[in-house]
Parts: structure tokens; sequence; C-alpha cells
């Protein structure tokens, strides 16, 4: 097989075998967080979002900030509401924004979830050094800026 050749099929596995890392690991952390907390990876990913924002948030914002629609982030708030770990409120500035934001039980929830995640990753990643997670973490950033000097 000549080199022309070899190289597209080899970046191919090198794709296939990336894919299915994420997706095992994906699928582990759902089950973890399943059976440690009972609760989903999407509850999980809205409650670091606004974990992070650290105050309310539109939920427009919170949509496009996890790459999901309106209707998808809707839903999970709906059911961390119901829950007590978030709160909507009416925005003062336009009564068509609603604003979210976690509770204070809510962030005590995310704490302590966060904290077990990240655990579990560590756990996941600890036959890793330094320098085989720099230089993973090097390819892929070479990897994304390639992907924006293309797509721009």
């Amino acid at each position: 097989m000549s080199e022309a050749v070899a190289l597209p099929r080899r970046r191919l596995r090198t794709w296939i075998r990336l894919l299915r890392l994420t997706r095992g690991t994906e699928n582990h952390l759902r089950e973890f967080l399943r059976l440690r907390f009972d609760t989903t990876l999407p509850r999980f990913d809205v409650a670091a979002a606004l974990y992070r924002k650290g105050g309310p948030m539109k939920m427009s914002e919170l949509s496009q900030m996890l790459l999901v629609s309106n209707g998808n982030a809707t839903a999970v708030v709906d059911r961390l509401e119901r829950d007590g770990l978030a709160s909507r409120v009416p925005s003062d500035e336009d009564r068509r924004v609603v604003l979210v934001s976690l509770t204070g039980k809510g962030r005590a929830w995310f704490d302590e979830v966060a904290a077990a995640h990240e655990a579990e990753i560590d756990a996941l990643f600890a036959g890793l050094d330094h320098h085989e997670l720099d230089t993973i973490r090097t390819l892929l950033k070479r990897l994304e800026e390639k992907k924006h000097v293309e797509a721009g």
C-alpha cells in the first residue's frame, strides 16, 4: 500500500479509535452518575454550566453553551427545578427572557457530584503521566486549530 493511501486509512482508524474511546468513557460516566447519584449526564452538564456561570443566565445562553436545543435544555432545567436544584426567574429587563441558576441546594449537590466525577475521570486516566497527558492535549489542540483554519 502506498503512503498516499496508507495515511488516509490511518487517519480513519485513529478517528474510529478516538470515537470508541470517547463513547466508552461517556457511557462509563453515564452509568457512574446513574448508579452513584441517580442522575444523568445531561443533568450534570447543565448543572456544571450553571455552576461555572456563578449566577443567573439566560436559557438561550445555556442552550448555546451546551450545544443543545432550547427544548432539551428546558427539559433538563425542569427536572432540576422540580428537585429544588435550580430556579428560574423572569428577567427584569425583558419579560420574554427567563434566567436560570442553581439554588443553594443545587450548588451543594453539584459540589458533591463534581468531586466524585473528577475522581472517576482521574481513575479512568490513571495510566497516563503528565508527559502523556501533555502530548494528547497538544495533539488535540493542533487538530482543533487546524479545523478552525480550514473552516474560516
